[in-house]
């Protein structure tokens, strides 16, 4: 048992504790893997975060799928157990990991605003720029890590209500226009999605940077306010009492003063999904978003949930996924983000994914030993 630091520790396990470890197909994860390896080659490496896991502890694993092809989930299965080592990972306050789910939106757009298309997408402002420990103003939380740039000063980026009220107006930053401030807002909060203009072609954005800002979840508003249950809160219950209240939209989603920027990208194959953090393809049901200051991009994870049924036609969710998207909202080493696929049905799925789980992360052996 390691223990990483004063809130959690990784526990050796086996495959045998992997419960649906046996019923799982693992098979869609090589292409990915494929990726993440040209990635890390042609690119750059993925940042090491605190469990210390680096990208050449991965590279190994990476390079071993290189050309392998499954033939079925066992031969799949067989790859990960001759070459990796599960640990469980212990939260020390006892409780339970947590998983949410996201999807990549479908949405209708125009590439010129009227009265129907109002609302825009923008593309990444010039003066918006990176933080980090050597530039940020001492009055910006470390957490800041894009900001502004104006006469040689830097200070935090305007917030979702100045942009929203036309701070980034008349600089032609604009991709496209939606009909609806709401279809804006749970774009930015999925980071990502496929655009259809009216001559039926198809485009697609993702995430480009952010105005800095702590994400603050606007559902968490509603249940202190006594306008949603928690027992029952998704993002459909968000989304319709928003619709149900227009007076009130400005101020409920102002509340969460994050503000997402894109970036135009390729959707020639509509099969794969959007490039996300990782900087390679989102494999639908096998993504998994994680908290990118503990964990290392590209690594795999099997996640349980006892609870979480509706994404297995009634089975317990038991599958092997990469880390390959990170989000505001993910935090802590055993939270995540589940990649459903695009579009409505993708969505409706994965609007009520709010379950406990367990997390397993695998470890290639040689790395391993390090952990105990």
């Amino acid at each position: 048992m390691t223990s990483l630091s004063q809130d959690f520790r990784l526990e050796p396990a086996t495959f045998a504790d992997l419960k649906g470890w046996e019923e799982d197909d693992p098979s869609s994860l090589f292409r990915a893997m494929k990726d993440c390896r040209t990635h890390i080659h042609d690119v750059k490496p993925y940042r090491t975060g605190a469990v210390g896991l680096t990208a050449d502890d991965l590279l190994t694993l990476l390079e071993a799928a290189e050309g392998k092809e499954p033939r079925n989930a066992a031969e799949a299965r067989a790859f990960f157990e001759e070459r990796c080592q599960p640990f469980f990972i212990r939260r020390d306050s006892g409780a339970a990991g947590f998983v949410t789910a996201f999807y990549e939106p479908e949405i209708e757009v125009s590439a010129e605003p009227n009265e129907i298309y109002r609302y825009p997408f923008y593309r990444r402002p010039d003066d918006l720029i990176d933080l980090d420990d050597s530039n940020r103003p001492a009055e910006l939380d470390p957490s800041y890590v894009f900001g502004r740039l104006e006469d040689g000063s830097i200070s935090a980026y305007p917030d979702r209500g100045e942009i929203d009220r036309g701070y980034l107006e008349g600089r032609g930053l604009e991709i496209a226009w939606a009909k609806s401030k709401v279809d804006i807002f749970f774009v930015h909060v999925q980071g990502a999605a496929r655009l259809r203009y009216p001559d039926g072609r198809l485009g697609r954005i993702t995430y480009a940077a952010k105005a800095g800002h702590p994400f603050s979840a606007v559902g968490r508003l509603l249940i202190d306010r006594g306008l949603l249950d928690r027992a029952t809160i998704s993002m459909q219950t968000i989304r319709d009492w928003l619709y149900a209240h227009p007076e009130q939209v400005d101020e409920v989603l102002w509340h969460n003063r994050s503000y997402i920027f894109f970036r135009e990208a390729d959707v020639s194959d509509p099969a794969l999904g959007p490039i996300a953090a990782a900087k390679v393809p989102l494999v639908a049901g096998r993504s998994l978003a994680v908290d990118r200051l503990v964990h290392t991009f590209g690594f795999p994870f099997f996640i349980r949930s006892e609870s979480l049924t509706h994404l297995d036609a009634g089975k317990p969710f038991a599958r092997l996924m990469l880390a390959l998207d990170t989000g505001s909202a993910i935090v802590g080493p055993a939270r995540g983000d589940i990649f459903t696929g695009s579009g409505y049905d993708a969505g409706e799925l994965a609007g009520t994914v709010r379950n406990d789980a367990d997390f397993y992360i695998l470890i290639p052996k040689a790395a391993a030993q390090r952990f105990g």
